[in-house]
């Protein structure tokens, strides 16, 4: 009997991690005292497994969604990063990962530690801390699964850098400097967005000017032709957020527009970029007002939650055309903390998480505060069950979807 999609619920605020069958939304398993690094969020590695930052202890834990019920401990790997972890990315194999620091609680950038980590390290998993460039800087693993290249994208000033992992792995104790064995200026200081396609070698990072693409050639990173954000007759925005579909070779983004003052998230405008990676086609399509940030994919659509006071939606987009398409637009119930006009969409109110498998129709949106997580399936573009845990998920709490074989982890960076 094949294996039921799971779905990682965190809490982050409440401090846990559940995982549910989606047959019947039973929690198989379940670890308190837990609290995922939200903005790095899961990454998915080869074989089910899922790995998360723990912001508060500090640790690196590889997750066996399917392990309890045949046997198998539910945490896999534990191994000590430094915190806040701002993202995190995995090379082609799962072997080999890497951890950027970021902001965390403060309002200004103050830590410059990168955490490379191997899982199959000799004598078990192994993590050296060294320092590079305070920031909130991007990261992706390219090249080679046996010794790929640490891609470290900054912003003020713009920047590529790039190490080799098998270098920073051999560091000294103590955090030492680490140089960069090449690097690559940006054109942009406003860099947010990062994705890797393992097939063609490209790593991508979207800032104003468009998403700027580099590659390894030799000892060095190459610049690629940027690709620009207006598309199909619409203009105007820039995306902070960038995903591989690689099932339909395919590289997504929302593009925000409108004001830029936080207080009028309202107003601000959102469409949904696309890039077919091999012809290189590319297009937008409108998405509607308000708030529209991470998006999921799933084996035949993409989805995206968009937060208006008006009322919010699921949004669906069709990707089995060449020429992608909205093909379904579905109400979610009101979050009783939702943002307000007047004020900001991101501090002390309540969000939506959204994820999917590329093996599976199914999507799931968090109604945050509520505690409840709607799941549908995007191919009746229906409702199909409401689950219900025990934590209010307070901003929104964060989520993935796992299924056998879905090849999730060849978008190899965290989301």
């Amino acid at each position: 009997m094949p294996l039921a999609p799971r779905l990682l619920v965190a809490d982050q605020v409440a401090g846990n991690i559940r995982i549910l069958d989606l047959t019947d939304g039973r929690t198989t398993a379940r670890i308190d005292g837990r609290h995922l690094a939200e903005h790095a969020g899961f990454l998915a590695l080869p074989g089910t497994r899922t790995a998360f930052v723990d912001d508060r202890a500090g640790e690196l834990l590889v997750l066996d969604p399917y392990g309890p019920d045949a046997g198998r401990p539910l945490i896999e790997a534990r191994v000590p990063v430094a915190v806040p972890a701002e993202h995190l990315a995995a090379d082609t194999s799962g072997r080999r990962i890497a951890v950027s620091t970021g902001l965390g609680r403060n309002w200004s950038a103050w830590t410059d530690q990168l955490t490379a980590v191997d899982l199959a390290a000799e004598g078990g998993p192994s993590a050296v801390r060294v320092r590079t460039r305070v920031g909130e800087p991007g990261v992706t693993l390219a090249g080679s699964a046996d010794d790929p290249l640490v891609v470290l994208r900054h912003r003020e000033p713009g920047e590529l850098t790039a190490y080799r992992h098998t270098a920073l792995m051999a560091a000294a104790p103590a955090c030492p400097p680490a140089e960069p064995d090449c690097g690559l200026p940006l054109p942009d200081d406003d860099g947010h967005g990062d994705a890797y396609d393992p097939i063609t070698g490209w790593v991508f990072a979207a800032a104003g000017s468009g998403v700027h693409r580099a590659r390894r050639d030799g000892d060095a990173l190459k610049a690629g032709v940027t690709l620009p954000w207006p598309a199909g007759g619409r203009t105007g925005g820039r995306g902070y957020y960038l995903r591989l579909d690689a099932a339909h070779r395919t590289l997504w983004s929302c593009v925000r527009g409108g004001p830029s003052a936080p207080e009028s998230w309202p107003d601000w405008t959102n469409d949904a970029w696309w890039h077919h990676l091999d012809p290189g086609l590319t297009g937008r399509l409108e998405l509607g007002p308000g708030l529209v940030f991470r998006l999921a994919v799933a084996a035949r659509h993409v989805a995206f939650a968009r937060v208006h006071p008006d009322g919010d939606e699921l949004i669906l987009v069709s990707t089995e055309s060449a020429a992608p398409e909205v093909c379904a637009r579905l109400p979610l119930p009101p979050m009783a903390g939702a943002p307000r006009r007047g004020g900001t969409p991101w501090d002390g109110v309540q969000r939506r998480a959204i994820a999917a498998s590329p093996a599976t129709s199914l999507i799931a949106v968090t109604r945050g505060g509520h505690g409840e997580i709607h799941i549908f399936d995007a191919d009746t573009a229906r409702q199909t069950a409401l689950i219900t845990v025990p934590t209010p998920l307070d901003e929104g709490g964060h989520l993935t979807l796992v299924a056998p074989d879905d090849g999730a982890h060849r978008d190899p960076v965290g989301r």
